[in-house]
């Protein structure tokens, strides 16, 4: 098998002929055909993640195979698999536990530590074959174009776990959601065709503002001038909850303006920086603020029924050859990719 690995940090990953893995007890083998690009791939990729002022979290490694958006056909299986059969197609669930721990034992494998996840932890799908554990891990993904199945895997899943930690928002309250990327147009595609909530976009970009308004958001802010997110709070008598699918400085800074008393402010990028803010103002204007991560296997079975059912829209897809991983990821750190890439290995 062929596996594009990582070498010195930032540098053009490095193809490399690996021996095919062989299943066995539960695993499960399966040929790569589709692998989104996520910006969490651009951070392992550099080996760092920004914590502002200077200071980052050196998360440097060489010989790893990134790459969690996963979708592909299983070509083997070991004798104890269960659920799945030589010739599926699926997509797989990446956020892998050691299923030992509290986190895994609650059904939150997502946030064990350090976990098993495909693509960070454990070889992932920027390679021609994909190891997983167990059949448990593999949905079906109905009529879907299979580029489009892959991204599911985070993309989708973060989205749709983000704004079910929303709970039942009410007539009056109002949902922002900063950043109209690949995750965040997912969650504007989810927000408005699954919990029905008309949301709010934030974003420094007139072109992605744009296609949001064709997608039916009645209600756009460009952040590039801070002073919007006290336009918007007047609009709205200030939000019910932010999502901020950017998690930079600015972004945090600007969903924190936008709120009203009691509001949440949901953090999902991963962009980085630090955040300073008055403790008394915490308890005095009741505010939650909370991170959110990926997702539960039990939310990406319901996602999937929901893909499955064709209860959620398709984003813009741009397929590209899995040869250009390394190109991918430029284009990606630039900011030159509207929607979502995904690397096919034809």
């Amino acid at each position: 098998m062929i596996a594009y690995e990582t070498t010195t940090p930032g540098a053009p990953l490095s193809p490399v002929e690996r021996e095919t893995p062989r299943p066995v007890g539960t695993q499960v083998l399966l040929r790569t055909v589709a692998c989104g690009v996520c910006h969490s791939d651009i951070h392992l990729h550099d080996g760092a993640f920004a914590l502002g002022d200077g200071k980052t979290l050196d998360v440097a490694q060489s010989g790893q195979v990134l790459g969690h958006e996963i979708f592909g056909e299983v070509v083997a299986t070991g004798p104890d698999a269960q659920g799945v059969n030589v010739g599926d197609r699926r997509v797989v669930y990446p956020w892998i536990g050691c299923g030992q721990c509290a986190a895994c034992q609650r059904g939150d494998e997502h946030l064990c530590t350090p976990g098993q996840a495909l693509g960070i932890v454990r070889p992932g799908g920027f390679a021609d074959h994909v190891l997983v554990p167990h059949g448990r891990y593999l949905f079906a993904k109905g009529n879907v174009p299979d580029a489009l199945a892959a991204t599911y895997a985070c993309s989708g899943l973060t989205a749709y776990s983000a704004l079910k930690k929303l709970g039942e928002p009410g007539a009056l309250d109002r949902v922002v959601i900063i950043g109209a990327g690949g995750v965040g147009m997912m969650a504007i595609q989810i927000a408005l065709s699954v919990f029905g909530i008309q949301p709010i976009v934030v974003d420094i970009d007139e072109q992605k503002l744009a296609a949001v308004r064709q997608l039916g958001v009645e209600t756009t802010f460009n952040s590039s001038d801070p002073q919007t997110a006290k336009v918007l709070r007047k609009s709205c008598g200030g939000a019910y909850a932010v999502i901020d699918f950017v998690g930079a400085e600015a972004s945090v800074n600007y969903g924190l303006g936008c709120l009203r008393k009691g509001g949440r402010l949901l953090i999902v990028g991963l962009y980085g920086g630090s955040l300073t803010l008055p403790i008394p103002f915490i308890p005095m204007n009741a505010r939650i603020i909370q991170g959110s991560y990926v997702g539960k296997l039990q939310e990406m079975d319901e996602l999937m029924g929901l893909v499955r059912d064709g209860r959620i829209a398709p984003i813009e897809i741009h397929e590209r050859p899995l040869a250009e991983v390394s190109e991918a990821l430029t284009d990606l750190k630039a900011g030159r990719v509207k929607g979502r890439q995904v690397l096919m290995n034809y």
